[in-house]
């Protein structure tokens, strides 16, 4: 018998049952940051996530099927499959993080990561229960085994969005993660050093004191370098940043400009807002028949409250944005109280941070206007607020002569996913009129804006207005024949086009 296969202690039993629960909650997180970590810089959180799965688990596969060749001492190999684990999984947000922000080849890293830290955790399993065989019977061992690499899988699926990405972030909680593989490896070796020789103790140690000098000094250094990658990926100083358990928030500023960007994707401009903000809120309060009762869903940084504000008549407005950290952000951070004229701490507003579809679902007194101020579907989830169910809720809310209003994404950058949405609000039973105008930050942008019957459009808007007038509201409505209407499959729950659509048109330009 090798030394490194002598019977282990219970101690060590016992150590080893805990690393299989903890590795299996390692194993999850470093799948969940890479899942949303790619979300937020490609989008498409189906597409990443189905990625990030599939490709973890046939590595895991190919680890699990490679275990067979690992001989040896096998407290050896496990140390050392835990030490390379912890350096490629802590460290694998970091290089996710460079990869944007320095190079073109984001996604062949990220699937290059998947596929090493995958293999790593398929040896993990098969190697533990190779050990305990030497103390219980494989059936016993196997059962084990199991059971706490499900537990730990359940536990730390529970604690990532809860705890650890909005108290920690990806950073931190990738090296922090990378630490505990690397905390397990270090025990296992303390516990299990008398049945080591004193060379393959030197040799581990060294193994040992080297990954984890590494992962310190990521950690110490993870946030002027997340500070010094994000910088890279803007092109302003970034003033304000936050991660909430929602998303990515950054406030940017250059002069008396700021921009404000959610996970990566710029929702305004302060140069330029108005335009978007005034041709989104103004036809439709303008057209309705009462605006006494206002809804907002979305628009958690108040500029669209501002414009709807504007109407003396507008006694109640409901804003529901989902994140708390962004109205939050919206009536304590000095640049937007500026820009929003303090829309949200008025006796008017009432936010309620909550899911704006099942916000719908909710009996309410009928409102006048429904304003949709959205970020684009580029993912399913998104899309669900743009579908023929979702404008069907909204139609159940509305006031006789109430109207609703949607930003729909850009008629010539994404053609069909404009045309979708407005297709969708006619199978909802609106009567939709589709408008467009250039906003010089985003390019060509687009609404679709939903009657309930057909009337003049004809109309004054509220001031002070620094780009609409009557005879633009009129232009807006005409669209050149490569970006007009064009037929289109209906948005709907349980098959979100939209989403496909979004993706696929953008691809094209960008």
């Amino acid at each position: 018998m090798q030394k490194g296969d002598e019977k282990p202690p219970r101690l060590g039993v016992f150590i080893l049952f805990a690393a299989i629960f903890t590795a299996a909650g390692c194993a999850i997180i470093y799948e969940l940051l890479i899942g949303s970590t790619s979300s937020l810089f490609l989008g498409g959180s189906v597409e990443q996530f189905s990625l990030t799965i599939g490709f973890f688990l046939f590595a895991m596969g190919i680890g699990s099927w490679a275990s067979r060749w690992i001989e040896g001492n096998l407290i050896i190999r496990f140390i050392q499959v835990e030490i390379a684990l912890a350096l490629v999984g802590g460290s694998a947000v970091s290089i996710l993080y460079a990869l944007y922000a320095y190079t073109g080849y984001f996604q062949y890293g990220m699937i290059l990561l998947i596929l090493a830290i995958g293999t790593l955790i398929g040896l993990e399993i098969p190697i533990l229960t190779r050990i305990l065989r030497q103390y219980d019977s494989l059936k016993s061992a196997l059962s084990n085994a199991l059971s706490l690499d499900y537990c730990g899988s359940l536990i730390a699926a529970l604690i990532f969005p809860y705890v650890l990405l909005p108290f920690l972030g990806t950073m931190h909680t990738s090296v922090i993660t990378g630490l505990i593989n690397w905390g397990v490896g270090l025990i296992v070796v303390i516990v299990y050093r008398k049945q080591l020789s004193h060379v393959e103790l030197r040799r581990i140690y060294s193994q040992v004191g080297t990954v984890g000098f590494l992962l310190l000094s990521l950690l110490f250094f993870a946030q002027p370098l997340v500070a010094l990658w994000e910088n890279a990926m803007y092109d302003d100083p970034i003033v304000y940043q936050e991660q909430s358990p929602y998303q990515s928030i950054v406030l940017t500023k250059r002069g008396e400009h700021v921009r404000l960007f959610l996970n990566g994707h710029l929702q305004f401009a302060s140069v330029d807002e108005y335009r978007y903000h005034e041709a989104l809120a103004h036809p439709a309060l303008a057209l309705a028949h009462t605006r006494t009762r206002v809804l907002i869903i979305g628009g958690g940084d108040g500029l669209t409250a501002r414009e709807v504000l504007k109407y003396p008549e507008v006694l109640e407005v409901d804003l529901v944005d989902l994140d708390p950290a962004v109205t939050r952000m919206a009536t304590r951070n000095p640049y937007l109280t500026a820009l929003n004229d303090n829309a949200l701490s008025r006796s008017e507003v009432q936010v309620y941070n909550e899911d704006g579809f099942s916000f719908l679902q909710e009996e309410r007194p009928p409102y006048g206007v429904i304003i949709f101020d959205l970020p684009d579907p580029r993912e399913e989830g998104l899309a669900k607020l743009y579908s023929r169910e979702g404008y069907r809720l909204a139609k159940r809310l509305l006031a006789p002569g109430g109207v609703i209003v949607t930003q729909a994404t850009s008629p010539y950058y994404a053609r069909r996913a404009f045309w979708c949405i407005g297709n969708t609000m006619e199978a909802a039973g609106f009567i939709p009129i589709s408008y467009h105008l250039n906003i010089p930050s985003f390019g060509e942008w687009g609404f679709q804006l939903g009657l309930q019957s057909e009337r003049d459009l004809t109309v004054n808007f509220e001031g002070p207005l620094r780009y609409l007038d009557p005879f633009v509201w009129q232009a807006m409505r005409v669209f050149d024949l490569s970006i007009g209407p064009i037929e289109t499959e209906i948005n709907q729950l349980d098959q979100p086009v939209l989403a496909r659509y979004y993706r696929e048109d953008w691809s094209l330009w960008f």
